[in-house]
């Protein structure tokens, strides 16, 4: 079972996160105006995926402005911000924060995302909740980039995921 850290405390998670060269497992996530959403909604764009525990952190709203500013210009691309926020604080926090370039999804419905994807966290004061990752995904939802955060204060490496991003076919 992979683990993560929060604080130098040792959190368990519910799997792996898919690898580079695997297909994406499907979804069902909420978007800010309630309509569910799935992975094939998003057929032949590239993704990235950025996931994280809740926007309502301070790593967690600075991952959405970076991905916000980094990668949302790039075309024939979208970027999706997943976490267990309810979609109405993602939606008042995009709108807050001038975040138009990131698509916000919620958990509220299943958490078996957090699970298929193998980053929901077991243990620890944040169970329930996921780690922090990112997957950029290709045309056909193949994984070309798959990081997960060792420690859930820590931001990603944006470099690494848009230089996979923008190497999609």
């Amino acid at each position: 079972m992979t683990t993560v850290t929060r604080r130098g405390e040792t959190v368990q998670l519910s799997g792996d996160l898919p690898r580079v060269g695997n297909k994406a497992p499907d979804f069902r996530l909420t978007r800010t105006d309630l309509s569910d959403v799935t992975l094939a909604d998003y057929a032949g764009k590239r993704k990235v995926l950025s996931i994280v525990p809740s926007l309502d952190t301070p790593t967690c709203a600075m991952s959405a402005r970076q991905f916000n500013v980094k990668a949302a210009a790039l075309d024939d691309a979208v970027v999706l911000n997943i976490s267990a926020d309810l979609p109405f604080a993602a939606a008042r926090f995009c709108e807050t924060e001038g975040i138009e370039g990131v698509e916000a999804l919620s958990m509220m419905r299943d958490h078996s995302f957090a699970r298929d994807y193998g980053i929901l966290q077991l243990d620890g004061p944040m169970a329930g909740l996921t780690a922090r990752a990112v997957l950029v995904l290709d045309r056909d939802d193949t994984v070309i980039h798959a990081e997960l955060v060792p420690e859930i204060r820590q931001e990603p490496d944006y470099d690494a995921a848009l230089q996979a991003l923008q190497n999609a076919d």
